[in-house]
């Protein structure tokens, strides 16, 4: 699977999902398995979600990193703690106590910025982990000297034949699961994915904790999912652009190295760009850029787009010649040409582009148009990618000496 698909926000939901679904209809033969080998089935989860940490800091991926702590954490719990009946002793209330606790520690990575866990941040997270700790265990010591079996009988009930879980603590769990589920498809973050992997993991570890190894084996594919997210995320930062969101040079120089016998490759350049920044600001130009990305992505013909570097752009077609891709980079000049850009200061910037519309239509404000320069070649030119690429910029470079905004092969 290639981590750029791991980015996809769809996807991001439904991995953790589909893992969880496989895991639970082959559980007998993960009970089984386990049981030949139970001391690699224990050491599983530590070895992964140590490796995890150990990603997160060379990578800068200091929260995910933070979470794998927290299942650490919580697995040795579970593993040293609940493996007797709930009847015995306090373990009834450390079971529920985890079961709050767990979603808790996640969500509040949130809270700290993604910085490397060798940090001032991983300093605070660990304090704050010791001092819940040492709350349950005042909570732990309230219950043993006290009784407390009405507050098990009002608010605490649980369904035996289903969950040893209260009840109140499912829907607490499920609240927080679909609600880290929302965050995936609306930011799209792999912070809120790690979050709700391990979440939806500890969930259903605690709704099927009668299930011998259970914790063992969700909580195992909870350090895979990390790991996957950590190799997602940095495959993002390594070939995605972060001011466009489209991908950057690196990746167009890996998709040219795997091209067919017929492409067209189209290299952009937004005309007088220096100047705009000059006039408008740097921020404003950066919005110019994302904004002449954003349009880019629309273009046909299975265009794929990435952004070279600074103000320059590159399409690439796949399959088609010059003739065939000339008709879609005419369509994408004339669609950023003809483009009316409210000029705003950074404070009154729209959030997203049904914002920007909105204030489009409202009070009279500085609109400009900006313009693109386009060169194209297509194989002919060269049987290596490189060279059309230059062509393309040779093209690109008449473009602009023949007055700019036009498409010039």
């Amino acid at each position: 699977m290639s981590f750029s698909l791991l980015n996809h926000p769809t996807l991001k939901l439904l991995l953790p999902i589909l893992f969880s679904l496989i895991s639970i209809l082959g559980m007998d033969s993960i009970i089984s398995v386990s049981a030949d080998n139970p001391d690699v089935t224990y050491l599983l989860p530590y070895i992964l979600f140590s490796i995890t940490i150990m990603l997160s800091q060379p990578f800068n991926q200091g929260r995910t990193g933070l979470i794998a702590i927290v299942m650490a954490v919580a697995y040795y719990f579970i593993q040293s703690r609940l493996q007797i009946s709930l009847s015995e002793g306090t373990t009834r209330i450390e079971f529920t106590l985890l079961a709050i606790l767990i979603p808790v520690c996640l969500m509040s990575v949130f809270i700290y910025p993604n910085r490397r866990i060798i940090s001032k941040v991983g300093s605070y997270f660990i304090i704050m982990l010791l001092l819940m700790l040492v709350w349950s265990l005042f909570i732990i010591e309230h219950f043993k000297e006290n009784d407390m079996s009405w507050i098990w009988q009002s608010y605490l009930l649980s369904a035996p034949e289903i969950s040893h879980m209260p009840i109140i603590v499912v829907l607490y769990n499920l609240i927080l699961c679909g609600a880290s589920a929302i965050l995936i498809l609306t930011r799209s973050n792999n912070t809120d994915q790690a979050i709700f992997s391990c979440l939806l993991l500890s969930s259903l570890t605690f709704l099927l904790f009668q299930v011998q190894f259970v914790s063992s084996t969700f909580f195992t594919l909870a350090g895979v999912l990390l790991i996957l997210n950590i190799m997602a995320t940095s495959h993002e930062l390594a070939f995605i652009d972060q001011l466009t969101n489209i991908p950057g040079r690196r990746a167009l120089e890996a998709e040219m190295a795997q091209l067919g016998r017929v492409y067209t490759i189209a290299m952009l350049d937004i005309d007088h760009f220096k100047q705009f920044n000059d006039i408008y600001g740097h921020a404003t130009g950066d919005h110019v850029l994302k904004l002449v990305a954003s349009l880019m992505k629309q273009t046909e013909g299975n265009a794929k787009v990435y952004r070279y570097g600074g103000e320059e752009f590159t399409v690439l077609f796949k399959g088609k010649s010059t003739d065939q891709a000339k008709e879609y980079l005419v369509d994408l000049r004339k669609q950023i040409a003809d483009y009316q850009m409210i000029i705003r200061n950074s404070d009154d910037r729209p959030k997203d582009d049904d914002a920007g519309q909105q204030k489009r239509t409202k009070g009279k404000k500085e609109s400009v148009n900006v313009t693109i320069s386009i060169g194209y070649a297509d194989s002919n030119e060269s049987s290596k990618p490189a060279q059309v690429l230059k062509k393309a910029d040779d093209a690109l470079y008449r473009a602009k000496k023949a007055g700019r905004n036009r498409v010039s092969k």
